[in-house]
């Protein structure tokens, strides 16, 4: 059986720490890659993330900086004030536990080098461990390893408990990597990934069979498909004429996008972040399976709060039920759900993903009989402009965000963003736009992060290019939760400004878009205002550059009509 010291982790994410070039990034972990024993090979992927666990697995480490302290404090007999005063001088707890480790009186008698397989088996059980007493259980856990640990080695263990590894080493990286460390077509990395969303796996087919064995890999119950994504199109009669004059327009529901997985009894709920989701709507799991006929199925859909008026509530509800893991069943009665169906990508032990859109839909239509919670959503199949503007109309009127326009002979791309399926919403919508930066606050805000540099996703570069500063709209408690869920993202500070790593979306609202040579898009939001934190998008799918320049476009044109 395989192992490796865990030294040598830590020492590639030093290295990776070092250089902002990714090609030097993409080398440094295929590298490392190629001298993973095989036993390894599922384990490693996710740990150079940053991560323990895909994000499909419901495993969570569950322990916050206090435990860790606690843990360190136990391993090293540094007082937890100290490390927590040292916390505040160094910002990066990481570095406080290297320092602690550092100051540490002797190591145990009985002391070994840390292995991979043994960090990797203590933060399983660290997540597995349960009920009452638990808390206790995981901080001896930790307080092993550290007592184990050589300084460099508790930082990055350190970091990858609390998830704030900042390596800069995102899922681009992690794909070329493989494809380099192992001779194969990048391309058929990203379609196993983008099919089963699950980079060990990946990584191990890649080095034991190959190209042959990526080209095979297909969809499995239980591990999500990365979602297709639509562009943008200005009018209902564009799309149409985009789709070639004929085309299925479906109400584009004001909710959050599911993917669902059935095998027999056990039914799966992920996010649109491929996040599993099942525990806080059983509601909704239980309609599943009186709906779908199929024994064995993968649809998608979007959960919709529904009001006392029948009408949908904002999605923002639906997150609040995600979010809830206990006293789900009061939530049941106070956000009530329902799910709208609008493809099938696998049913009967057979992929449909290759299938035309037409003949997919027609499937879900004898796959699913509707009730209470479970429905189709609604479409219409025309070529006729008035026809389809009605139908755009009347999904406005019933409270939601416009239409979909798919083509009927359209495949299902995972992670694709093509123009197979496009969007129809109001012109002046607001904006998702991804947190890249922010600036401090002032008086009694101080302690906050008061302003935020927002940016659109430039498909073609990968990159985030700047659009504006949001710095109203916010309350108390919105700058607070913000403050917490970035400040371990920050990569640099100079003065009151920060930089941030790209992870978290937010909607925001505006009076106009304006040409400007200040930010490197061409582009800035007149009065911007935070709306939402928008936690069901990751960064790749806020809106575009090109999407900014197409409301740009839209809004000069009509004030030209004046």
């Amino acid at each position: 059986m395989g192992d490796m010291k865990y030294a040598e982790l830590a020492d590639l994410y030093k290295r990776l720490e070092k250089t902002t070039l990714k090609t030097l990034k993409t080398k440094f972990v295929a590298d490392f890659l190629k001298k993973t024993p095989d036993d390894l090979l599922e384990i490693v992927p996710y740990l150079i993330l940053g991560k323990v666990f895909p994000d499909w697995d419901e495993r969570e480490l569950g322990v916050g900086e206090k435990l860790l302290v606690k843990a360190v404090s136990m391993a090293t007999g540094v007082p937890e004030k100290e490390i927590e005063n040292s916390i505040k001088d160094t910002g990066d707890l990481g570095e406080s536990v290297a320092l602690a480790l550092r100051k540490r009186k002797q190591k145990s008698f009985f002391s070994q080098p840390l292995t991979i397989k043994r960090v990797y088996n203590t933060f399983v059980k660290i997540a597995e461990a349960q009920g009452e007493g638990s808390q206790d259980r995981k901080m001896r856990y930790l307080a092993n390893l550290f007592m184990d640990a050589l300084p460099e080695e508790g930082k990055y263990i350190a970091r990858t408990v609390l998830g704030t590894m900042r390596t800069g080493v995102a899922e681009g990286i992690l794909r070329d990597a493989i494809a380099e460390a192992f001779k194969v077509k990048p391309e058929l990395v990203e379609r196993a990934y983008m099919l089963t969303s699950d980079f060990g796996y990946v990584t191990r087919v890649a080095k034991l069979e190959g190209d042959e064995g990526l080209s095979k890999v297909s969809i499995q119950i239980g591990k999500p498909i990365r979602p297709m994504l639509a562009q943008n199109a200005a009018s209902v009669g564009d799309a149409l004429r985009e789709m070639g004059g004929r085309a299925a327009f479906e109400i584009k529901y004001d909710g959050a996008r599911v993917q669902v997985h059935r095998d027999g009894d056990r039914v799966v709920v992920y996010s649109r972040r491929l996040e599993n989701v099942t525990r806080s709507i059983p509601e909704i799991v239980e309609a599943v399976k009186q709906a779908l006929k199929p024994e064995r199925a993968i649809v998608e859909g979007e959960l919709v709060a529904v009001g006392e008026d029948g009408r949908p509530r904002p999605f923002q509800y639906v997150l609040r039920r995600f979010r809830r893991k206990y006293n789900i069943d009061e939530m049941i009665e106070k956000i009530p759900l329902e799910l709208n169906l609008f493809d099938v990508l696998y049913a009967d032990d057979e992929s449909l993903i290759d299938t035309p859109f037409h003949e997919r839909r027609k499937k879900l239509e004898e796959s699913v009989e509707e009730n209470r919670r479970i429905k189709l959503a609604e479409q219409l199949v025309t070529g006729d402009v008035k026809e389809a503007e009605s139908f755009y109309k009347r999904a406005l009127e019933l409270g939601h965000e416009g239409v979909m326009a798919k083509r009927l002979d359209s495949t299902y791309e995972p992670g694709n963003r093509g123009k197979k399926w496009l969007k129809v919403k109001p012109t002046m919508e607001d904006l998702d736009l991804v947190i890249i930066g922010a600036e401090w606050g002032e008086g009694r805000r101080a302690h906050l992060l008061g302003s935020f540099l927002v940016a659109a996703y430039d498909p073609h570069s990968g990159e985030f290019v700047p659009v504006g500063k949001v710095g109203s709209g916010f309350t108390d408690e919105d700058l607070a939760e913000l403050t917490k869920r970035l400040k371990q993202y920050i990569v640099r500070q100079e003065g009151k400004f920060v930089e941030i790593e790209p992870k978290y979306v937010i909607e925001v609202t505006y009076q106009e878009i304006q040409k400007s040579p200040k930010y490197r898009s061409g582009f800035a939001l007149r009065f911007p205002r935070y709306v939402a934190l928008r936690e069901d998008k990751s960064p790749e799918e806020a809106d575009t550059i090109e999407r900014v320049a197409q409301l740009y476009e839209l809004q000069e044109r009509f004030r030209a009509r004046g």
